[in-house]
């Protein structure tokens, strides 16, 4: 049984970044067409953009501000153009911010999480969601985080982004169902990336001891769930919220 994503476009936003680039390279390994989304990281993006292409998969890099209706709005004809419809969205991309307690924390790093977080999902799901229902097939994949679930002290406009995300998801898979579109999340744990790897701060035995896997999971643990969350696989799968995070939080029933 193998993931087979052939014909399919997907666009990752934020997928410069640690986690994004492993999801990309993923999905185009299972035979998507892939749309690489950034912000400042041109550099970069081009770079896995060529990367892939190298391989022998069809890619393409795309500026996108995911908390911009305007920006937002211009990508489903800009892939469009290049790749065809895009019937699979990730929804990776987040502001980033020094993480304070919350009597702390400044009020903009509240706004931008909301702009990233929660907006990001509602524009991104107006400008292809339309698309998927005409073409009865779709997956809209969001990126949480444990710290939905665990809400640890300093993590509160995270949190609250993340949060507010949830809601509009699980709202959004009750909307679209009918049309054979799933809507999922994937909530990483506190994973190994390149940037980890280069640095050499793979291990960290107090958090280690808390993972019931007694480790840290790997980015390519993360892209692995949203490949299967984009397949045929997956189909049944719908307003989920899943942690791949070594079982370091569990939702209740």
């Amino acid at each position: 049984m193998n993931i087979d994503l052939s014909g399919r476009v997907a666009v990752v936003t934020g997928a410069a970044g640690e986690l994004g680039r492993v999801m990309a390279r993923t999905l185009a390994a299972c035979g998507a067409r892939v749309a690489i989304g950034y912000l400042t990281s041109r550099e970069k993006a081009h770079a896995l953009r060529d990367e892939l292409r190298n391989k022998g998969a069809r890619a393409m890099a795309v500026q996108v501000d995911v908390g911009c209706e305007e920006s937002v709005n211009a990508l489903p004809d800009a892939v469009g153009a290049e790749l065809g419809e895009a019937g699979i969205i990730v929804n990776n991309a987040v502001a980033a911010y020094d993480w304070k307690t919350l009597l702390e924390q400044d009020v903009k790093d509240f706004e931008g999480q909301f702009r990233t977080c929660i907006m990001q999902n509602v524009l991104m799901a107006k400008a292809f969601v339309p698309g998927m229902i005409r073409a009865k097939w779709g997956r809209v994949i969001a990126i949480s985080t444990e710290c939905a679930i665990s809400a640890g002290a300093g993590t509160g406009a995270y949190v609250a982004g993340k949060r507010g995300m949830d809601g509009v998801l699980r709202v959004l898979a009750k909307e679209v169902g009918e049309h054979n579109i799933t809507v999922t999340q994937v909530a990483p744990g506190w994973t190994i990336s390149e940037r980890v790897r280069e640095s050499g701060t793979q291990r960290n035995e107090a958090y280690e001891n808390l993972v019931p896997l007694r480790r840290r999971g790997e980015d390519q643990d993360i892209a692995n769930a949203v490949a299967f969350l984009a397949s045929d696989l997956a189909a049944y799968i719908t307003g989920v919220y899943l942690p791949v995070a070594g079982g370091n939080v569990m939702p209740c029933i």
